[in-house]
């Protein structure tokens, strides 16, 4: 049942809904889980655009309120959604990702915690740099552009050199300024393939237009 949703999901984003364009698919990794993907986030279609490229089974969070209609409900967690209360005090969520990757899933994670309504990456919060850690996982960074070419809309997806544990390791979990620095480095990969997709399209990348 899994493997018959991800695969329509992904001819119905990569071939019909969108004209898809990967840069860089020689950074998709040959394993099919046990690390993280993280990605900027501009819109729900972001969580099935990943699951279009890579190949795997997928787990990511979604915000609980998408679990109250139970068809939608239901289709999600298909996909591998689980729900999770914004501003909850416990680290239910966290663990759940942990545990998602040590079976050799892949977790998706957009670490701004919420979508972009202008395409400017905001700052990581903490979430991606705990799983990491407490899940010794490598990262892939991901960016994604939408736009159109003409009537057909478009997607592009960049996908970035998977980040090795080493670099990302945390022993300790309360240590703020490492969970800060790993944050800092997810999101600067992330920023870095916006701007390869700007300069593929030659196109400005979003919030620099007005600068000197």
């Amino acid at each position: 049942m899994y493997m018959f949703f991800r695969k329509l999901v992904e001819i119905w984003f990569k071939h019909i809904k969108y004209k898809m364009t990967v840069l860089n698919p020689e950074n998709i990794p040959a394993q099919n889980g046990g690390f993280i993907v993280a990605s900027n986030h501009l819109t729900y279609s972001d969580p099935p655009v990943i699951a279009a490229v890579f190949k795997g089974r997928f787990s990511f969070m979604a915000k609980s309120e998408l679990f109250k209609n139970k068809i939608f409900a239901w289709i999600i967690t298909k996909c591998g959604a689980f729900p999770v209360v914004r501003g909850a005090k416990d680290n239910t969520a966290i663990e759940r990702a942990v545990s998602d990757i040590e079976k050799n899933k892949i977790f998706v994670i957009f670490p701004e915690g919420t979508r972009s309504k202008d395409g400017v990456i905001a700052r990581a919060k903490s979430g991606v740099a705990l799983i990491a850690g407490m899940a010794n996982a490598p990262v892939v960074p991901v960016s994604i552009m939408y736009g159109c070419d003409g009537k057909r809309r478009t997607c592009a997806v960049a996908v970035g050199e998977m980040i090795p544990t080493e670099e990302i390791a945390i022993t300790d979990v309360t240590d703020r300024k490492r969970i800060k620095a790993v944050s800092s480095l997810v999101m600067s990969s992330i920023c870095a393939l916006q701007r390869q997709i700007c300069e593929h399209y030659h196109i400005p990348v979003p919030g620099s237009e007005g600068l000197l």
